[in-house]
């Protein structure tokens, strides 16, 4: 077998190695083969020398090494001459790949002010070729771009800072070219290169500024407060929260007229208006303002101080103002019932603006419907235009407007409150108005029945009190007195033992009321005592709501009106009687519907006791009964009263009717008034000569009869009527009551 061969040169196509047989003697019967890796393609054989070439170039690279295998055969048969033969050829690495950087382009950021030899990032290439033979693979790295302000370690590849205090605000990126060479960066050696780009980073390293030491603003007068004036700014160029601002007032006299806000977006400090300025009061304000970094870094702490400060001076300019009252509101204070044209107060207004214009006041007519008020229109003199009544309105509160002449004619309100002094100009008088019952039949020492109060729509002045007196036309009456208990009420006292509603059913009981003011005022006020009746059960049968207009002690006079009137009524009732009897035609002819159909249901004689029934005896006696009032039996009283004594005799005022009538139509002859009707004369008589007698009732009254009709005390209250008229008749006993 023959040998390998070393070439000089890939690229060639050559036949430096060759394959000999022993048994090949050169006539050509000895053929050779080529298998394996890459035979007939890459390598080929020459079947008569068994010299093998290479065909094409070579890559180390791509394949390193072929495995091949030779052999010698018979030509002629093929049969093989001895054992094949295996071999390796292996292919030389020369330096023919340069160094790439595979991840290439690079970026990196580092602090700016970072110190020398801060490490920014490393790099790395690589070579194709064979680092185990020669220096194909060695690199070397060295920077090409960015010098002075970075280095890279030759053999690493590790970009570091070169130059102090780079600074981001003067210049932020960086291009840096790294170059990496192979055979250890001698000459004929391969290279690449790469770009990284380097950003410096911000810190804060620089304090905020103000671009102006004095900043003027303006505002006007008539601005509200909370507008904006004005805004600055200092600027920080350093980023994010490196660059904050905040701001603050360190001084000045605006600092309680001027307040300081930072806007979120811009950054700016806003100056607001905080309270209202005048221009004719002050036309300056100065103010300092700081701005600083709320984060420090402690490394460039002593670069400082971070904070600056700027002085700004705002003017205040004159504006047309509405006139200023002098005062925020008005109180006054007005007499009641004063007279038209009395002075109520003065209001005022004044023109702060430089020109100072005259002003002129009016009421707005709205705020004093009625008009009760004037206003002088020059010097804001108030009056009134009536009389005023405290109890119909003790305050008005109206507005007065003032208007500048000239200018704008802007105006401005003020309120008005006007209080109504009080006068005592209105009398006391009761504070309710409910009367007084009474029971009928008293029997007992003087006793208590009522309080009385007062009320006056005045005010109540201190220790001011009501007093309480009867009115001097009752003062010495006999019913009733009255005790002032100095504490603006009175008692009511009863001073009679009974009171009878024949007699009199309701007093009235006048009362003075007095109300110590000034001037003193005093009213009579009269208070109702009605007199109500009551059963056997302390039931009440009748309080009549139909008031006699009487005082409270009855004179002689009204006692003889009223018995008139009884006698009247009477005198009619006993003439139908009369005529019903006698079977007269009437002289005056009266409706159907009349109290003749009584008379003429009429029918039987000798009815003895019932007669009555045409004829009530009972209304003689009874006031009520007259008036047509009858208890109603079918509801109970509210009011129950004990049963009076003397039940079942005659009542006091009990009369023999016989001469009553005799009387009574002797009065009627001589009265002018009466009806003239002579038939009523003989109405106490059946006539006569008649041997039937008299069938009337009436004489029964003052005829002595064997019946003993105290029996009808037991049979109740509707038996009343007929016990007093025929019961056993005790005069004296009822006379001592009255």
């Amino acid at each position: 077998m023959g040998q390998v061969l070393h070439r000089s040169k890939r690229g060639w196509v050559w036949n430096q190695f060759f394959l000999h047989s022993d048994v090949d003697l050169g006539d050509g019967n000895i053929k050779y083969i080529l298998s394996g890796e890459g035979a007939g393609t890459i390598f080929v054989i020459d079947d008569n020398t068994g010299n093998i070439h290479a065909t094409k170039t070579l890559d180390r690279e791509e394949q390193a090494q072929y495995t091949l295998t030779a052999q010698a055969v018979a030509r002629d048969t093929n049969k093989p001459l001895e054992p094949p033969s295996e071999f390796i050829v292996k292919v030389q690495d020369i330096n023919d790949n340069p160094p790439e950087f595979l991840h290439g382009p690079y970026y990196a950021n580092v602090p700016e002010m970072s110190n020398v030899g801060t490490s920014v990032m490393q790099v790395t290439a690589t070579d194709a070729d064979d680092p185990t033979y020669g220096n194909s693979a060695r690199l070397v790295y060295s920077i090409l771009q960015g010098q002075p302000y970075f280095s890279v370690e030759s053999q690493t590849g590790i970009i570091r800072t070169a130059l102090p205090n780079m600074d981001r605000e003067a210049r932020q990126e960086y291009d840096v070219v790294i170059q990496a060479k192979d055979m250890g960066g001698h000459m004929g050696g391969l290279s690449g290169t790469t770009e990284v780009k380097i950003t410096l980073t911000d810190v804060n390293d620089n304090p905020p500024k103000f671009p102006q030491s004095v900043y003027a603003m303006s505002v006007s007068e008539d601005r509200v407060p909370g507008e904006e004036v004005g805004r600055l700014k200092a600027k920080d160029p350093d980023l994010g929260d490196n660059g904050l601002v905040t701001y603050s007032l360190l001084d000045g006299d605006g600092m309680g007229v001027f307040e300081l806000s930072t806007d979120s977006e811009t950054r700016e400090a806003v100056i607001k208006l905080k309270k209202h300025v005048d221009y004719e009061t002050k036309r300056m304000y100065t103010l300092k303002v700081e701005g600083s970094n709320p984060h420090i870094d402690p490394r460039f702490m002593s670069w400082g101080p971070y904070k600056d400060e700027a002085t700004i001076k705002i003017s205040v300019e004159d504006a047309d103002e509405p006139p200023v009252f002098v005062a925020p509101s008005y109180t006054f204070e007005v007499e009641e019932n004063a007279p038209e044209g009395t002075v109520v107060g003065r209001v005022h207004a004044k023109d702060t603006d430089v020109a100072n214009n005259p002003v002129r006041y009016m009421i707005p007519r709205y705020t004093d419907v009625e008009q009760f008020f004037n206003i002088n229109s020059e010097d804001g003199l108030i009056t009134t235009t009536r009389p005023m009544d405290r109890e119909t309105q003790p305050w008005h509160n109206i507005s007065v407007s003032a208007t500048e002449i000239g200018g704008h004619h802007q105006d401005t309100k003020v309120r008005v409150n006007i209080k109504i002094k009080d006068m005592n100009d209105n009398a006391p008088e009761f504070a309710t108005n409910n009367e007084v019952q009474l029971k009928e039949w008293w029997f007992g020492c003087v006793q208590m029945i009522e309080t009385v109060s007062a009320v006056d729509k005045d005010e109540m002045a201190h220790r001011q009190h009501f007093t309480f007196s009867l009115a001097p036309e009752v003062a010495h009456n006999n019913n009733f007195s009255l005790k002032d208990n100095r504490d603006s009420t009175a008692s009511i006292y009863v001073l009679r033992k009974g009171f009878s509603r024949l007699t009199q059913d309701v007093y009235f009981l006048p009362i003075e009321i007095n109300d110590n003011g000034l001037p003193a005022l005093s009213s009579t006020n009269t208070l109702t005592i009605r007199v109500c009746s009551c059963d056997s059960r302390d039931t009440i049968l009748s309080c009549n709501v139909e008031p006699y207009v009487l005082p409270a002690g009855l004179s002689t006079g009204a006692l003889i009106a009223i018995l008139a009137c009884i006698v009247i009524l009477l005198a009619i009732v006993v003439l139908f009687v009369a005529l019903r009897r006698q079977k007269k035609e009437p002289l005056i002819v009266f409706e159907e519907e009349d109290i003749r159909e009584n008379i003429i249901t009429y029918d039987d004689e000798g009815g003895g006791e019932e007669d009555t029934e045409a004829f009530d005896i009972a209304t003689l006696q009874n006031p009520d009964g007259a008036n047509g009032f009858l208890p109603r039996k079918d509801m109970k009283p509210e009011l129950q009263c004990p049963l009076r004594p003397g039940m079942g005799h005659p009542a006091p005022n009990s009369v023999d009717v016989d001469d009553f009538i005799k009387t009574r139509i002797a009065e009627a002859d001589c009265d002018p008034t009466a009806p003239p009707y002579d038939s009523i004369q003989i109405y106490g008589y059946e006539g006569r000569g008649s041997l039937a007698g008299s069938l009337s009732s009436l004489e029964s009254v003052t005829t002595e009869s064997d019946l003993d009709y105290d029996y009808l005390q037991s049979w109740g209250p509707r038996f009343r009527k007929l016990a007093d008229l025929y019961g056993t008749k005790d005069y004296g006993s009822e006379k001592d009551l009255d």
